[in-house]
């Protein structure tokens, strides 16, 4: 089996991988605008300081990946599985995170802005204490002073 991760709005080729799996591959600084990688196993791989702004990587396995420093810019991540993944200091701005396993992820420094995590298991989380309010906004939580 091959996974090919194209560019979705020409269906370019940009890379292309014998198997379906791709954990533990070094993808850091990878410039991974709108790819498709829906599904893909990409449990442990690196993916630091990688452009994934646009990509679709719903139902992903990123489970231990190493996200640091990646822009996530509007990418679609619903029902992935990033069981303790390194999303410190990525921007996921717009990102669609909804019914996504963030259960023990290092979300400190994340740009959680207008991030979708409606749904989503955010067990043992990791964030900085002046991110709070972007994740109350994210969960779409609306706190009522009475």
């Amino acid at each position: 089996m091959k996974i090919q991760i194209k560019n979705k709005k020409t269906g370019k080729i940009i890379k292309e991988f014998e198997g379906s799996d791709l954990s533990r591959a070094d993808l850091s600084g990878a410039d991974l605008f709108e790819a498709d990688l829906s599904e893909a196993n990409l449990s442990g791989a690196d993916l630091s300081e990688a452009n994934l702004s646009e990509a679709n990587l719903s139902g992903a396995n990123l489970l231990v990946a190493n996200l640091s420093r990646a822009n996530l810019f509007e990418a679609n991540l619903s029902r992935a599985n990033l069981f303790e993944a390194d999303l410190s200091g990525a921007n996921l701005f717009e990102a669609d995170l909804s019914e996504a396993n963030l259960s023990g992820a290092d979300l400190s420094g994340a740009n959680l802005f207008e991030a979708d995590l409606s749904g989503a298991d955010l067990s043992e989380v990791k964030i900085r204490i002046n991110q709070k309010e972007q994740l109350i906004q994210s969960l779409h939580i609306q706190i009522k002073n009475d």
